[in-house]
């Protein structure tokens, strides 16, 4: 007798397995643009509502962008893609953004700290590492759902399990 199909654990990742990855994807993106915000913002002595409002514009911007050139990159039209990277990421990047600008805000001395200040980047990482956890059901939900970045990997050739 033949099988038409191949176990879960060997053909395909384990939904867990896909929600890290485009979880960590997603905050590789959203990282490097919160970093440099906060970075450029601090270095030109900005207020705080400022410095989060161009981290959260740049964490965006990267976030979309960590998607949307490999999507170009094979073929895809410019259009299209866009579309695909706003409905895989938004609401990733949405739940990561507000819980890295909440830790940010409410760690005493974090947005006073200077660019040479411990205490920046350690409250940066600590930020971003709970973004990173916060958006982990969001994205694991989306994907369980077909949606999010289960509509990415479909276009580089991977199948989506099913819960």
């Amino acid at each position: 007798m033949q099988m038409d199909h191949a176990p879960q654990s060997v053909s395909q990742p384990s939904l867990n397995r896909l929600a890290f990855s485009a979880t960590t994807h997603c905050l590789t993106g959203c990282s490097i643009g919160e970093v440099l915000g906060m970075v450029i913002g601090t270095a030109l002595g900005w207020g705080n509502w400022p410095t989060v409002a161009l981290s959260v514009m740049l964490a965006f911007t990267f976030g979309y962008l960590m998607t949307l050139l490999p999507l170009v990159q094979t073929g895809m039209e410019l259009g299209a893609a866009l579309t695909l990277a706003f409905a895989s990421d938004t609401l990733s990047i949405t739940v990561m953004e507000i819980v890295d600008s909440v830790v940010m805000v409410v760690i005493p001395g974090a947005m006073d700290a200077g660019l040479t200040d411990p205490l920046f980047w350690v409250s940066l990482i600590v930020s971003l590492v709970l973004a990173g956890i916060a958006a982990f059901p969001a994205n694991r939900w989306l994907i369980a759902k077909g949606r999010g970045h289960a509509l990415v990997h479909a276009h580089h050739g991977h199948r989506v399990p099913h819960q």
